[in-house]
């Protein structure tokens, strides 16, 4: 599968580095060059000269940015994007008198859905630190892969994207249970702030109904 990555960062090296290993071609894009040109030589990816580019070459297009970034990113996108799974890792946070808070009354991918209405919207690897994103072992148990989507196909698309990594796909239902996963990431991440952690725990579903748990 051709996987286009916006975004070098930890995440993005993180899933480039996972989906290389898998032997799925990987196009990055980044506007620091100096990070894409490390990602590249370190995972064989391609460089693409802009966003745009990135999108166009890829089965699949991950955005790996701050969602602050997003709305610029999908104005450069939407044609490149329209039909296809774009998949939204980002998470909400925000910093209020009491400390960290999440607003839950809609999720970044749903937002993402409406900047980019010809695309096929899939929350996925939110839930994962990038450690765990580039290793889906924790202690010997296979970490879950979350995955949230309206369109049917692109699902399947990604939860087949998942499974090649080494996850264990669990479909949760809906885009609008983005909402409930990126609770999940923000929960994990006050936990480690909280506690000065390693982050590197992670989340695994215990006796989930079978039709849940999702074979690719």
């Amino acid at each position: 599968m051709n996987i286009a990555i916006i975004g070098a960062g930890n995440v993005g090296k993180a899933l480039a580095t996972t989906f290389a290993r898998a032997g799925h071609t990987v196009i990055v894009a980044s506007r620091d060059p100096e990070d894409a040109g490390t990602l590249a030589a370190t995972t064989g990816a391609r460089i693409a000269s802009t966003n745009a580019e990135a999108a166009s070459a890829g089965d699949v297009v991950i955005l790996a940015v701050p969602f602050a970034s997003v709305p610029d990113i999908a104005g450069e996108i939407t044609a490149a994007v329209a039909g296809k799974p774009v998949i939204d890792v980002t998470n909400r946070m925000s910093f209020g008198a009491g400390g960290p808070e999440i607003d839950t009354t809609s999720s970044n991918a749903e937002d993402l859905a409406a900047l980019l209405p010809g695309a096929h919207v899939v929350k996925a690897f939110n839930t994962l630190f990038a450690s765990n994103q580039g290793d889906p072992i924790k202690d010997g148990i296979q970490l879950d892969g979350f995955v949230a989507a309206d369109d049917a196909t692109a699902k399947a698309t990604v939860i087949e994207l998942i499974a090649s990594i080494g996850l264990e796909p669990v479909d949760v239902g809906p885009l609008a249970r983005a909402r409930q996963l990126e609770g999940l990431a923000f929960l994990n991440i006050t936990v480690n702030v909280a506690n000065n952690g390693s982050w590197q725990s992670a989340w695994k579903l215990i006796g989930a109904p079978e039709t849940v748990k999702v074979a690719a």
